[in-house]
Formats: structure tokens, sequence, C-alpha cells
């Protein structure tokens, strides 16, 4: 059987044809995330049809189309529940009527970090590991859990999904969410652009220029020794690996892996997240091993067999 993955991120939406952990072929659609969900699903049927096109899949050959969503969801129900800055039609619109009108198959949805830790732990870096912790770093933060084999839900859905909005200064940036302090308020694509311009220690032709609120950009100048760059990325550090921290305290994983666009800077962050987790956090019996996420942009993609 074949799978259709659809990632829901806040600039770009992905949809894969996958099959036993595999990608067999995919296709990238512009998100326009902020103007909801119903005016794109015409564009993502299109692309899930021009995959099967491609690749001879006939619909007894499609075992089921799974939804990654970036926001709460409920898994049992097959809809989102509540979003935060986008997509916020979603909890509207009937993504399991969708997919039987369409393709007449089973449908199934879950919160997008809680799937990418779903495919890291079937098919990537973590196969093989009963307790997990993934990060995703992008236009927000999430999470998701693996504790003793097992995929964390709780009660509503939201349990290990909801680790961008920890609180880690309680008189922080007021987010999105609406909480003051989150993690994603403090460091995450979606708010860089206010960090850069309230950060005070910044030159304010440095922190007013909007080449500096993109974070591949930040690193470039970073480790080319520009000392306002340095300061925005070492802040960045700092709350990414007090996240961390509160993870590892909360779900004594074996593994935390980091995944989203923020790990194509992996090599240059991962150092010192480690370094600074390894010195703060309380583990007495061993170290708790970090890495990058193996399955990087599709690690929520190539999950999809496992709803089904």
């Amino acid at each position: 059987m074949h799978y259709i993955g659809i990632d829901l991120g806040g600039t770009v939406i992905k949809v894969g044809l996958v099959r036993e952990g595999q990608m067999i072929g995919s296709r990238r659609l512009e998100a326009n995330s902020k103007n909801g969900l119903k005016l794109r699903l015409e564009m993502i049927a299109n692309a899930v049809e021009d995959l099967r096109t491609e690749f001879g899949i006939p619909l007894g050959s499609l075992g089921g189309v799974f939804l990654a969503f970036p926001g709460i969801v409920d898994v049992h129900s097959k809809r989102a529940v509540s979003t935060n800055a986008k997509y916020d039609d979603a909890p509207s619109v009937d993504l399991q009527r969708w997919c039987l009108e369409h393709w007449n198959v089973p449908f199934a949805i879950d919160n997008d970090a809680r799937a990418a830790t779903v495919g890291e732990w079937q098919f990537g870096i973590a196969r093989g590991k009963e307790n997990i912790v993934m990060m995703t770093i992008g236009t927000g933060i999430g999470t998701g859990v693996v504790l003793e084999g097992r995929v964390l839900y709780g009660q509503h859905c939201r349990a290990g999904a909801l680790g961008g909005h920890l609180i880690v200064d309680y008189k922080g940036r007021q987010c999105s969410c609406g909480n003051i302090g989150c993690v994603e308020a403090h460091e995450s694509s979606f708010f860089l652009p206010q960090i850069v311009r309230d950060d005070q220690r910044l030159n304010r032709e440095f922190a007013m220029d909007t080449v500096n609120y993109d974070f591949k950009n930040l690193f470039m100048q970073a480790s080319a020794g520009i000392a306002d760059a340095k300061l925005v990325i070492e802040d960045c550090i700092s709350v990414w690996s007090a996240a961390i921290i509160n993870y590892i305290h909360a779900y004594d994983p074996q593994i935390v892996i980091l995944g989203g666009g923020i790990m194509k800077s992996g090599n240059l962050i991962l150092p010192y997240i480690r370094e600074r987790v390894n010195a703060l956090a309380w583990c007495p019996n061993e170290k708790v091993e970090i890495v990058a996420s193996s399955l990087g942009d599709n690690a929520a993609l190539v999950a999809a067999e496992y709803y089904f």
C-alpha cells in the first residue's frame, strides 16, 4: 500500500507519497497559512492527484491520507480543534469528509510535531528507542513525545505537543497564544523580527534591517563574526537549551531530536546546545543524547502509514 502525507507548514505545505517509510515523491506548495485552510484544499487535492498520476497509483493501492496539522487536534474525531495564527478556519473544516469525497480512503490527523516524532521513532534516528522527545524549530516551535514505547496524547490530545508554549520568562514577551514568556515567543521564526527589533543591545541599523529577520542570514553573519548576529544567536541557543532541559526533566527521554528548518545550521548550534544542556540538566545516571533529525522536512510525511 501507498499513503499520502500532508504537512501543513506555516510557509510551505508539503505533500508526499510514501511507502514503508520511504518518500516516493513529493510536492511543495505555497502555504499562505494566514488566509486559512479552505482556500488551499483544492490545491492540495490537485497535488495528490499529480503524485498518483506520476507514479501510477490506483485508488485501490492508496491506504489512506494523513494530515500533520500545526495546532491542537482531536485524533479520535479527526478534526483540528485549536489554531495559533495559522489556518485559523481549520476547526470548521470537515477534513475526513473532504478525504472521503476525493479518494474514499481512510483519513487521519495529528499534530505536526508529534507526527514528526513518530516518523523519527518508526523510520528515523530514534528507531528502536522507547523514550523520545522531539523539538521542531521553524515558524513556531513544536514538540512530540514517545513515552515507554507509546505516543503521548493525554486526555485531550495535547500532552507532549505544547512544548513551544512552556514558560521560560514569566515577565517576557506576549505569545500569539495569549500567554506571556512562551519558548515560541522568545525564539522562533514567527517572532524573530520582533526579537531583533526589541533588542536594545543591537546596533539600530542592524536591528531595523529586514535581512536580519531570517535565521539563515543570522547564522551566516554570526559565523562571520558579526557581533550583533552573535548576540541574537547566543540568546536563541540559551532559550532552546532551557526548553530542552525542561523537556528532559519532565519526560526523562533517552534521546532528544531537534528538527525543523533551523537544523540546516545544526552543525553550528548542536555543540553549544549539548554543552549547555549537559551542564545544567539534572541527569545523574547518564547524559541524554541530543541529535539532529535524520528525516529532515520529511519526518511528518513518512509517518503517514503509522496512522493506518
